[in-house]
């Protein structure tokens, strides 16, 4: 930080990867994740620890993701490791609602909101109060209490909104799992305008998500476009009250976007689960030795020539646009057969089995793979192949897209969200761009977008690798924590420097 008295600085979340190891003993067991926001959160902290910040973290105490079986541990190992936490930089809640869990959320909604309201509880009650932090960053509706209670307490706090979920909880339920909501209930948003405590109490559901967004001092979205687009009205799922309360935040100047990374680990020449690592120089060699390797394990016809499109994403109708390929599928392969065109699907989802329906009915075995997602066949997709799809009808950031052209395979997106900010039109003449963007949401654009990638796919060899190294270089200087952690260092000290606001106007 710039200044000679460093923030102290309380990162709130209820995932995370891994820990840097200076921050504590067992810092890098520490691995619990249900998506992005834990890979976020790991990156994030461990930027800013290198930069010297002053960085804490909260979460809940997974006892068993964290360390296996706890019983398996010898009792000496666990004695030293619940003395040395106190003393770190991580802070962990302590509830046995988090100690025997295998995964970090509940496909319950009741049982979820009930382990965000522990959380939160043991976050307000113990970890605030030890850690005494300047400033407060919280994460999506699973933090949305806190910032309401430390605009009451006179602290500081950011909050970053990486999805548009929420819950609802009542009053009575917040109070009942152990945090004086009375305190800091006015911060809150509710379901309607209470007209007093008691009104509030026995009538208005808050809204987690929007509570997060309404009480903090400042908000950022993980994109600037998606920030952009939710207040240009963008997006109908996007809830009318979270919505309003961006709005109100971007236009007082409280909010901005800033995007995420990937992990470091994503690195062609460092990668340990591709079959040859490579570096720009190399790229064409590289690619080929990983294509043939992909080819062999998902049984497509071995074919180092062959064009190879990859799927990495989810394979949510809702959100990631898969049904925009089957609808082109048979035919894009059909008219590249002659190409080799292939096309390998690393991904789970409720829109799989018509990817399997298509392949069977036209006979694409050995030029269209699916395959459930496995970590090591992810990297190895990304190493392989020369082309990725990721046609979100929304993306509020994205990693895939940016840990694509690392490894030399060039994105083809829909633009919206952080797809837009990260991905601009190849121009082979001018030698920009870095990967291929199309503006419509449907099968027809992606269509076109596909067939531009090919236009770039025929260019001579020598042609081909200018761009592919230019791409590489300039996505690993571009998309990396370092910078990342920058953008969130200058936020917290703008936030810092600004006089403290004691409280909110009731929401309208």
């Amino acid at each position: 930080m710039s200044s000679s008295i460093r923030p102290r600085i309380l990162i709130v979340t209820p995932e995370i990867t891994y820990l840097p190891s200076g921050m504590g003993n067992y810092a890098q067991r520490m691995s619990a994740k249900a998506g992005g926001l834990a890979d976020v959160s790991a990156s994030l902290v461990s930027a800013l620890f290198e930069l010297g910040a002053d960085i804490h973290v909260a979460l809940p105490n997974y006892r068993r993701m964290f360390q296996g079986d706890v019983f398996s541990f010898h009792e000496k190992q666990l004695r030293t490791y619940y003395e040395v936490l106190p003393n770190a930089h991580i802070h962990l809640a302590e509830d046995r609602i988090f100690y025997y869990r295998e995964q970090v959320y509940s496909g319950y909604t009741e049982e979820s909101t009930k382990i965000a309201m522990v959380f939160q509880r043991e976050v307000i009650n113990h970890i605030i109060p030890n850690a005494r932090p300047d400033l407060i960053h919280c994460n999506d509706w699973m933090t949305g209490l806190i910032p309401g209670m430390a605009r009451r307490r006179g602290i500081k706090s950011l909050f970053t909104v990486h999805n548009i979920h929420t819950q609802r909880v009542r009053l009575p339920e917040i109070e009942d799992s152990g945090i004086d909501a009375a305190e800091f209930w006015h911060n809150l948003y509710y379901d309607g305008v209470p007209y007093n405590y008691e009104h509030a109490r026995n009538s208005m559901p808050v809204d987690l998500l929007t509570s997060g967004i309404f009480s903090a001092h400042f908000i950022n979205t993980v994109s600037p476009r998606f920030l952009w687009e939710i207040v240009e009205g963008w997006h109908p799922m996007v809830p009318d009250s979270v919505r309003t309360e961006l709005r109100h935040k971007y236009n007082a100047g409280c909010a901005k976007g800033i995007l995420n990374a990937p992990d470091v680990s994503y690195d062609p020449e460092t990668d340990p689960y591709i079959e040859k690592q490579y570096h720009f120089i190399d790229v064409i060699e590289g690619k080929k030795a990983n294509k043939l390797a992909l080819q062999r394990e998902l049984n497509l016809t071995e074919n180092p020539n062959a064009p190879l499109f990859f799927w990495p994403s989810r394979l949510d109708p809702q959100q990631k646009g898969p049904q925009l390929l089957t609808d082109i599928l048979q035919r894009l392969v059909s008219d590249y057969w002659d190409d080799g065109l292939q096309i390998a699907v690393v991904a789970n989802g409720p829109h799989q089995k018509f990817f399997h329906q298509i392949v069977r009915e036209f006979g694409l075995q050995g030029r269209v793979a699916i395959v459930d997602f496995d970590e090591r066949l992810s990297r190895l997709g990304y190493a392989g192949s020369d082309f990725m799809f990721m046609p979100s009808l929304f993306e509020p950031c994205g990693l895939p897209q940016m840990t694509a052209p690392i490894y030399g395979s060039l994105p083809v997106v829909h633009a919206t969200g952080g797809l837009y900010d990260t991905i601009n039109h190849l121009d082979v003449q001018n030698g920009a761009g870095n990967g291929f963007r199309f503006d419509h949401y449907d099968p027809s654009a992606l269509r076109w977008a596909t067939d531009q990638a090919m236009q770039f796919y025929r260019l001579p060899l020598e042609i081909k690798e200018e761009h592919l190294r230019r791409v590489m270089r300039e996505s690993q200087r571009r998309f990396n924590h370092e910078e990342v952690a920058e953008q969130y260092i200058a936020m917290y000290e703008e936030m810092l420097a600004r006089p403290l606001v004691d409280d909110n106007p009731m929401p309208q």
